[in-house]
C-alpha cells in the first residue's frame, strides 16, 4: 500500500461537477493498493496516520497528530501511485491491485478512520475526479506500507 499524505487546510473531490467529499483541516490521502495488500496493512495505515505528528505545535514544531489539531482526513483511491514509469513510455500499471481488491481496502481504511473517532471523507472510488487542495506547509510525505 502506498499513500501519499499532504496537510491541509482544506480539501474537496468533486465528480460530474458534485462535491463528493470535502474537509477543512487535516490530510488528504492519495492511496494505491497494491496486490498483496489485505487487511492486516489497511490496519497498520490506519495506525500509522491516525499517531503520524505531522501538524505544528506552538514552536512550529511537528510534534501534533490529527487527533490533537482536530484533523479530518480525505480519503481518495488512486490507483496511479503503485503504477511504474520505468520502462517505455506508457505507465504500466502491473503494481495496482484489481478493482474488486483495492475498492474494498480503501473502504476499510476509511472506516478504520471512522472507528478511532475521526471525521472522514471520500472521493468516489472508479470515477474520475478532480481534487482541489491547499496544501498547508506545504507539507507532502509517501508512506509506503510494508507486509509485515
Amino acid at each position: 500500500m502506498r499513500i501519499v499524505l499532504q496537510r491541509v487546510s482544506s480539501a474537496a473531490v468533486r465528480v460530474d461537477d458534485e462535491e463528493v467529499g470535502a474537509i477543512g483541516r487535516g490530510l488528504l490521502l492519495l492511496v494505491a493498493i497494491e496486490p498483496d495488500d489485505d487487511g492486516a496493512r489497511v490496519a497498520a495505515a490506519v495506525e500509522k496516520l491516525t499517531r503520524l505528528r505531522v501538524f505544528e505545535d506552538e514552536r512550529g514544531h511537528m510534534n501534533l497528530d490529527a487527533g490533537q489539531v482536530g484533523g479530518a482526513f480525505l480519503v481518495v483511491s488512486q490507483f496511479t501511485l503503485a503504477g511504474s514509469l520505468a520502462k517505455g513510455r506508457r505507465p504500466s500499471f502491473d503494481g495496482a491491485a484489481p478493482p474488486a481488491v483495492a475498492e474494498p481496502l480503501v473502504e476499510e481504511l476509511s472506516a478504520g478512520l471512522k472507528e478511532r473517532g475521526f471525521e472522514v471523507a471520500n472521493g468516489r472510488f472508479g470515477a474520475t475526479m478532480e481534487v482541489a487542495l491547499v496544501n498547508q506547509g506545504p507539507v507532502t510525505f509517501v508512506l509506503d506500507i510494508p507486509a509485515r
